[in-house]
């Protein structure tokens, strides 16, 4: 059984950055700093923003990231080995191009999909292990327009159905923290995707 010591949302530092698609994970661990009045601070040594929390009475580290996105696991990798944290242990929440947006779901392990943060943190732990929380933002269609699409803003339908799913799935820290996996993915996993009104399949 996994219990989740350290949670990695991924994106990219810098006000241009934060309004867009792939900042999906900032987005979420800024929703769960604000809900548990946990404040993060930069470790520069750790190429991170960092708070701790006291969930299911033990402590959970909240990362994010302040390198860009391609390096993520730099910080990932540095704090894993500072705190003594194994692959299963951590949690990444990233921006998903495979689901839709309003729907989240939760897996342990599998490859980067294309995913340049996920890729750079298996690279860095030298595992897959992981558990990753995946933030549907939906797929423009080819793959020569994802780059512009991740690094553009959600339109307003879009957005508000990725702010409901993150804020549905707040309330799972604790079930995740204490290590109660398949519990989240009973719930999380089954709901229904909805269709996009912005065009996104």
């Amino acid at each position: 059984m996994s219990f989740i010591r350290l949670i990695v949302g991924l994106g990219n530092p810098g006000r241009e950055y934060e309004s867009t698609r792939h900042n999906a994970g900032f987005w979420w661990l800024d929703d769960l700093s604000k809900n548990i009045d946990v404040k993060l601070g930069m470790q520069v040594k750790h190429h991170a923003l960092v708070g701790q929390a006291r969930v299911e009475k033990q402590d959970v580290w909240l990362v994010k990231p302040q390198t860009f996105m391609n390096d993520s696991g730099l910080a990932v990798g540095a704090l894993s080995r500072f705190y003594h944290v194994a692959a299963d242990e951590i949690l990444v929440v990233h921006d998903e191009l495979d689901l839709p947006p309003g729907v989240i779901r939760l897996k342990q392990a599998g490859g980067h999909g294309g995913h340049n943060g996920l890729r750079s943190i298996i690279a860095s732990l030298g595992s897959s292990d992981f558990w990753r929380l995946r933030i549907g933002i939906g797929h423009p269609g080819s793959r020569e327009k994802v780059l512009g699409y991740v690094l553009g803003r959600p339109g307003p339908v879009d957005l508000a159905k990725i702010e409901g799913s993150i804020r549905d799935s707040l309330p799972f820290l604790a079930e995740l923290s204490s290590g109660k996996m398949d519990a989240v993915m009973q719930v999380l996993n089954r709901r229904l995707p909805q269709v996009s009104d912005e065009g996104n399949p």
